[in-house]
């Protein structure tokens, strides 16, 4: 866990720069609410909106991330509203809670903008509940809201908007279909099922902290698309969150809310999230629980007995996710990796095709947004292969092939990252062979995407010329990706 961690690749330091552009601006958020006088519960809520907005948004474009960002505070500040006044009303209070879990689920059929409107929607929720937000604190914590946004919006839009340079690709969305068999539909049920399960178990272990369960349902969801990955990841959470607990009782205990050690390690955990949420959930997972560890040390009620009971509330929610996945429509995961592995080969044949076109001297190819793009479908992939390749797993066969299926994907990427440097060389000159390896990638992946036993490949002399040598490997990784992806029988990978 912590060699990946290390090692991953950070093209164009993308991880870095969002992870520092966050401190930045959910600091600025900080400071702009305590100039507003406003109190130690309304900072933190608007320190918590910061992080959303800047964490949530992933529209492809600038003007869409704009858009999304105004939009946070109509969606949130409802749900806001509601959670406060039905504060005295635990009835009311729990289905409303269920109903914004669903909502929030169903949204990510919308795209990028419905899934981080309904996160928003769904931590605004959490926050009133984790600051026992009252009608007479309403106007406080939405002024907090409102600010909080403008001034992560400022940071991401005004001081720091790289996204100029190099626009993000958009998170892919699920696989599709109609009704129930819409992959988002069957989540938002399974979600509701599991928050339910999680708010009663929940409340039975503790009336004060029950929304920590529901917290821990709902982020197992987030971003996941099948039965083995919502597993998996339930799996990584408690680890994460044991592990965060751990560190909490040598370093937030401590401290124990004093305000200058807290504020640095506040900003060490924002940036941890930030920095490793793409690479590993379990390493996001402890930085949420240092986070969260510190600011009830500045609310001060942080103790061993509430760590305790952090992680029963946790293990909880877990249960309910697990117990949801397995028995209420079960998603499995043949269908859904397939679709990621098509898309992440697709987008392969993407990126060298802009590549070659960019070393011909088409003045508008750019191959850096189709690389980011690629960053994130083998992401998915590693997500949703992560159930065969989890150590417990005692498929040892079909494990050995899913590893084989992400080394060699892992090949392509690195072989393309080595091909979009060279044809970012204005003195790079176009060879007429290039032309004639980007259509026999193109064939290679149309071959393993139409479900061919073998991609032939040609043996070739070995070449001086950087580009070509790019081209050949991205050709020898794709035709060994048959065997693992069709197996000895034709098989597919995943299993129904």
């Amino acid at each position: 866990m912590l060699k990946r961690m290390f090692v991953a690749p950070d093209p164009g330091r993308a991880r870095l720069r969002f992870a520092a552009r966050a401190v930045l601006g959910i600091g600025l958020a900080v400071v702009v609410c305590g100039l507003a006088g406003h109190s130690l519960p309304g900072v933190v809520t608007g320190g918590l909106a910061a992080l959303l907005a800047l964490f949530t948004v992933t529209d492809a474009t600038v003007r869409g991330q704009a858009v999304t960002t105004a939009l946070l505070p109509v969606v949130g500040l409802p749900v806001l509203a509601a959670a406060a006044e039905l504060h005295d009303d635990p009835l009311l209070r729990d289905l409303t809670f269920l109903a914004v879990v669903g909502a929030g689920v169903y949204a990510r059929r919308f795209g990028p903008r419905g899934h981080s409107l309904g996160v928003f929607a769904f931590m605004t929720f959490f926050v009133a509940q984790f600051l026992h937000a009252t009608p007479g604190r309403l106007p406080e914590l939405s002024a907090s809201v409102v600010l909080s946004v403008l001034s992560a919006a400022a940071v991401r839009f005004g001081v720091w908007c790289y996204e100029r340079r190099l626009p993000p690709a958009a998170v892919p969305a699920p696989p599709g279909g109609t009704g129930l068999n819409r992959i988002t539909t069957r989540q938002a049920v399974q979600a509701t099922a599991g928050a339910a399960f999680a708010l009663v178990a929940g409340q039975l272990v503790s009336g004060e902290r029950w929304y920590w369960a529901v917290g821990a349902t709902w982020w197992i969801f987030v971003n996941t698309t099948s039965r083995g990955e919502t597993l998996v990841r339930g799996f990584r959470r408690v680890l994460g969150t044991v592990i965060g607990l751990a560190l909490g009782f040598l370093v937030a205990v401590p401290v124990h809310g004093a305000p200058l050690p807290t504020a640095v390690l506040v900003a060490v955990c924002v940036f941890g999230i930030f920095y490793t949420a793409a690479v590993s959930y379990t390493w996001m997972m402890l930085c949420v629980t240092l986070l969260a560890e510190s600011l009830y040390g500045l609310l001060g009620v942080l103790s061993p007995g509430l760590l305790a009971l952090r992680l029963a509330e946790t293990g909880v929610g877990a249960l309910g996710a697990v117990l949801a996945v397995l028995f209420v429509l079960p998603v499995t995961t043949h269908a859904v990796t397939d679709a990621w592995i098509q898309r992440a080969l697709r987008c392969v044949h993407a990126c060298t095709a802009e590549a070659a076109a960019r070393l011909a001297g088409t003045p508008d190819a750019d191959p850096a947004p189709r690389v980011a793009e690629l960053e994130q479908l083998l992401g998915r992939v590693r997500l949703s292969l992560a159930p065969l390749v989890h150590p417990l797993n005692p498929m040892r066969g079909r494990k050995r092939r899913a590893r084989r299926v992400l080394a060699l994907l892992d090949d392509c990427a690195r072989e393309i990252r080595g091909l979009v440097a060279v044809a970012a060389d204005p003195e790079a000159s176009h060879d007429a062979r290039l032309a004639a390896a980007c259509w026999r990638v193109e064939a290679a992946v149309e071959a393993l995407t139409g479900g061919a036993a073998e991609v032939p490949v040609a043996e070739r002399p070995p070449v001086t010329e950087p580009a070509l040598a790019h081209l050949h490997g991205i050709e020898r990784a794709l035709a060994e990706l048959a065997a693992p992806l069709r197996g000895p029988s034709g098989s597919p990978l995943v299993g129904a």
